[in-house]
């Protein structure tokens, strides 16, 4: 059996008190979130529930377009995420093996491909 350890995250941003002072859904820190490492992100809500996981070659892009872009999968979910986690992970076979492994093992809400536990 292979043994995989989840990572621990580079950067985690939580949702502002005040959402309205922010025009992403309350989060003002995509600052921190590297524009050019790739890596997986992690949302997820105020009860610390996963909801999605994501990989990306470039993090900080991709992230935001999950809370901009109307085909996202996240589209109808956006306003519960209250936590986002990053973990920077520079191969790209190494991010889809986190990915798959943490949708499957924490059984995130809202991912639909690479679902093994349904």
């Amino acid at each position: 059996m292979i043994q995989i350890t989840i990572p621990k995250p580079d950067v985690t941003l939580y949702k502002e008190k005040d959402p309205q002072s922010s025009h992403t859904y309350g989060f003002t820190d995509f600052h921190r979130i590297t524009r050019e490492e790739g890596g997986i992100f992690l949302f997820y809500n105020d009860k610390d529930e996963l909801l999605f996981v994501g990989k990306a070659r470039k993090l900080r892009p991709r992230i935001k377009k999950h809370f901009e872009d109307a085909s996202s999968v996240m589209k109808n979910h956006r306003s519960e995420v209250a936590k986002i986690e990053v973990c920077l992970i520079g191969e790209p076979v190494d991010r889809e093996i986190y990915e798959t492994y943490i949708i499957n093992q924490l059984k995130a809400k809202y991912n639909i491909e690479k679902v093994f536990y349904k």
